[in-house]
């Protein structure tokens, strides 16, 4: 029990870092540290979580989404007071979902079908890992009927309005190329054509893949977009920004409806 009880504390003393549907198959970093090092404290959060029993992880889970909600509220009272801007709301949702909720998630299980609310209890899909994760952020939505969506019409709710990037490529260096033009430092939805969906982070320049993977590891990670297996194997992408997007941002702060 003590062993456990000092695990579970020290999920909470590490740094914050920024570490699918049935029919489908991170923040600001500290300015000393690269994203290669901040990968690489990721996979350590990650080892911790897995070293945890799955009662500890659900527990360290509802704290997690707590903490949202409270963010949430803080938020919006030093909105309307005028005691923060929109960005401050920007980066602080940001990296909640990429430094809080979505560690909990990686390794959990891929399956085409999977669906769990728990992290690394039982199997997600691509679709379900975003729905999920978002509304245990506190975004108001029905997480089954967004994650069975097609990659463009769950790119078309969680837009609330606002620019939808969808363009074809022939091969994975342009699209790479023409993903990183149409970029910010910042996290992102991106659906490639009909068959996968994540969330694409901007982090010091470099373009990071987070989703339910269906290649190896077969789980939730966190991998360099230029070297996930996903990029090759499609030619037409939809991108919409999260951190960047004030409609769905708005919605969120007055616990406004999605979907």
């Amino acid at each position: 029990m003590f062993y456990l009880s000092l695990l579970f504390s020290l999920i909470f003393t590490l740094p914050s870092t920024v570490n699918a549907g049935k029919n489908r198959d991170v923040s600001h970093a500290s300015e000393m540290k690269g994203p290669l090092e901040e990968l690489k404290e990721d996979n350590e959060k990650k080892t911790a979580l897995f070293e945890m029993d799955s009662d500890s992880i659900a527990i360290s889970y509802k704290n997690t989404k707590t903490a949202a909600e409270s963010l949430r509220v803080k938020l919006q009272k030093d909105l309307r007071t005028g005691t923060i801007t929109l960005d401050h709301v920007k980066k602080a949702f940001t990296n909640q979902l990429v430094n809080e909720i979505l560690p909990h998630w990686y390794g959990t299980p891929w399956s085409f079908g999977g669906h769990t609310e728990v992290p690394n209890q039982g199997k997600i899909a691509c679709g379900y890992f975003i729905s999920t994760t978002l509304r245990d952020m506190g975004v108001k939505l029905n997480r089954y009927t967004l994650a069975q969506k097609s990659p463009l019409d769950e790119a078309k709710m969680i837009s609330c309005g606002s620019e939808i990037k969808s363009f074809v490529q022939e091969t994975p260096e342009n699209a790479l190329a023409e993903i990183d033009r149409l970029t910010h430092e910042g996290l992102y939805f991106i659906g490639f054509d009909e068959g996968h969906v994540g969330y694409l982070l901007k982090r010091d320049g470099e373009l990071l893949l987070i989703h339910s993977n269906y290649f190896s590891p077969v789980s939730v990670c966190m991998e360099k977009l230029n070297e996930s297996r996903v990029l090759t194997k499609f030619k037409k992408f939809h991108l919409v920004a999260i951190s960047h997007n004030e409609p769905l941002l708005q919605r969120w702060l007055e616990n406004g409806t999605v979907l």
